[in-house]
C-alpha cells in the first residue's frame, strides 16, 4: 500500500451494493474529511482507491461529503470502474455540467443523490445509471405498486440507501430498486429463527465444526483427510481459499495434507474459520457473510503493529465469526460452546468486553458511516486515521483477493 499523505486526512467508510439477486455487485466507499477547511489532493486519494480497486477491477461506489474534493474527482481522469455518487445540488450546478458529460463520454457511470429542486437538464440525465434514494427520505414506502397515480414516475433506475436490515433489503427490492446500499445485517436472527432454517444451518456447519476440534486437538493428518472426505465441496473450497493471492504462499497447495504441511495447524483454524463464516446457501445471507470477511480481514490488519502472530490470528477469527450467530440462528453463549475459540474471542463475542472488543467497536464504526463513531472508536485505541484507513484498504483489497 502506498504511502498517501491523503488518507491522515479523512475516514473512509464502507458498505456492499447489492443486486436483486443478493450478490454484492460493487463496494460503496464513503470519504470523510476530517477537517472541513483542509485541502486534499484529489489525484493521491484516487490512488490510493487505485490499489484496491484497479482499472478493469470491481466497481467502487466513491460517496464523496465534501463539495471541493468531489468536484476535484470529477474533473479527474478516473478509471472507468469508479462510479461518482454526485448530489443533486451539484448536479444542477451548470458549473459542473462540462464535468459531467466529460465524465460519461470517458466510460465512468454517475449515480444522482437527493431529489433535485429543480428539473435537471435533458442532455445531463444519460449520465446518472441510477438515483440513490435514502430510505428515511422514500416516499413510496407502504404504497402498493401502481396505488399512487399522481407520484412522480422515477426515469431512472434507484439505488435504495440506509439499509439495516433483511425485511428491509426485500421491501425495497419489492418496491422495485436495482440495488441496495447497507448493512441487512441486524434482524437476521429472527429472519431466520425457524426449526427448519436452523436445520439447515447445522447442516451447512457440521464436518467444518467436526475439522475445528479436530484441528483445535492437533490430530493427525490421516484424520482430518477422513474428516475432510466426507464433504469434497468443502475440500475444493479450503484449496482454494489457500491458494488465492490473498494467502501469499509461493507454491500451489494440492492436497489437504499438503495444506497441513505447509501451514500447521494454527493457521489451518484461520481458513476453517472463514469457511465457516461463508458456509451457509441461503441467498439472503449473501451480504452477511461478505460482512464476515472483511470483518475478520479488517481486526487482523488493525492489529498489525498492537499485537503478535497469535493475537492477530484470534483477531482474525473474531471479526470472522462476529456474524455466526446472525447465520445460524443461535446466541453467542449457545453458539460457541459447539465451537472452540480462544479465551479472548469469546469475551469479546458473547461478554462484550476483552481485550478485542475496542477493536471490534471500530469496525462497525467503519460498516456505520459515523465520522463522529469513526474518530472515537479510533481515538480509543490511539490509532491515527492514516493507520486505520491504510488497515482498511489493506482488508478489502486482501478479501477481493478472496471472492
Amino acid at each position: 500500500m502506498s504511502d498517501a499523505s491523503v488518507l491522515g486526512q479523512l475516514a473512509l467508510c464502507y458498505a456492499p451494493v447489492i443486486d436483486p439477486k443478493r450478490a454484492v455487485k460493487a463496494t460503496r466507499l464513503t470519504v470523510f474529511p476530517l477537517r472541513t477547511d483542509a485541502a486534499l489532493d484529489a489525484a493521491l486519494l484516487l490512488d490510493a482507491v487505485a490499489e484496491v480497486w484497479p482499472a478493469g477491477g470491481g466497481e467502487v461506489w466513491l460517496n464523496v461529503q465534501s463539495e471541493s474534493l468531489l468536484g476535484d474527482l470529477l474533473r479527474a481522469h478516473a478509471a472507468a470502474n469508479l462510479v461518482f455518487e454526485v448530489p443533486s445540488f451539484m448536479a444542477g450546478d451548470p458549473a459542473q455540467h462540462d464535468a459531467l458529460l466529460a465524465l460519461r463520454a470517458r466510460g465512468n457511470a454517475l449515480l444522482l443523490k437527493g431529489r433535485p429542486v429543480e428539473e435537471l437538464p435533458r442532455e445531463l440525465l444519460p449520465c446518472f445509471s441510477h438515483a440513490i434514494v435514502d430510505l428515511a427520505e422514500d416516499r413510496r414506502i407502504g404504497e402498493a405498486p401502481g396505488a399512487s397515480p399522481h407520484a412522480a414516475a422515477r426515469t431512472i433506475p434507484f439505488a435504495q440507501s440506509g439499509i439495516r436490515t433483511m425485511d428491509q433489503m426485500q421491501a425495497s427490492f419489492k418496491r422495485g430498486a436495482a440495488a441496495v446500499l447497507g448493512w441487512p445485517i441486524d434482524d437476521v436472527l429472527a429472519a431466520q429463527s425457524t426449526g427448519a432454517g436452523r436445520a439447515a444451518a447445522q447442516g451447512d456447519m457440521q464436518v467444518i465444526v467436526e475439522l475445528i476440534h479436530r484441528v483445535d486437538r492437533e490430530e493427525s493428518i490421516d484424520r482430518l483427510e477422513q474428516t475432510l472426505r466426507r464433504d469434497p465441496t468443502l475440500a475444493f473450497k479450503l484449496l482454494r481459499y489457500i491458494n488465492s493471492p490473498a494467502f501469499g504462499l509461493r507454491v500451489e497447495i494440492s492436497s489437504f495434507a499438503h495444506a497441513i504441511m505447509m501451514l500447521g495447524h494454527r493457521k489451518l483454524k484461520r481458513w476453517l474459520a472463514l469457511l465457516l463464516a461463508t458456509a451457509r446457501q441461503d441467498a439472503n445471507l449473501k451480504p452477511v457473510m461478505f460482512a464476515a470477511v472483511r470483518r475478520g480481514l479488517l481486526m487482523e490488519e488493525l492489529g498489525r503493529s498492537a499485537g503478535d502472530d497469535e493475537m492477530r490470528s484470534e483477531m482474525f477469527i473474531c471479526g470472522v465469526f462476529s456474524l455466526l450467530d446472525r447465520m445460524f440462528d443461535q446466541p453467542f453463549a449457545d453458539l460457541l460452546k459447539t465451537i472452540p475459540v480462544p479465551e479472548r474471542v469469546a469475551q469479546a463475542l458473547v461478554e462484550g468486553g476483552g481485550p478485542y472488543h475496542p477493536y471490534f467497536e471500530l469496525v462497525r464504526a467503519i460498516e456505520g458511516d459515523s465520522l463522529f463513531d469513526v474518530r472515537a472508536a479510533a481515538e480509543s485505541l490511539l490509532l491515527g486515521m492514516k493507520e486505520v484507513n491504510h488497515a482498511l484498504l489493506r482488508a478489502l483489497a486482501a478479501a477481493s483477493q478472496i471472492d
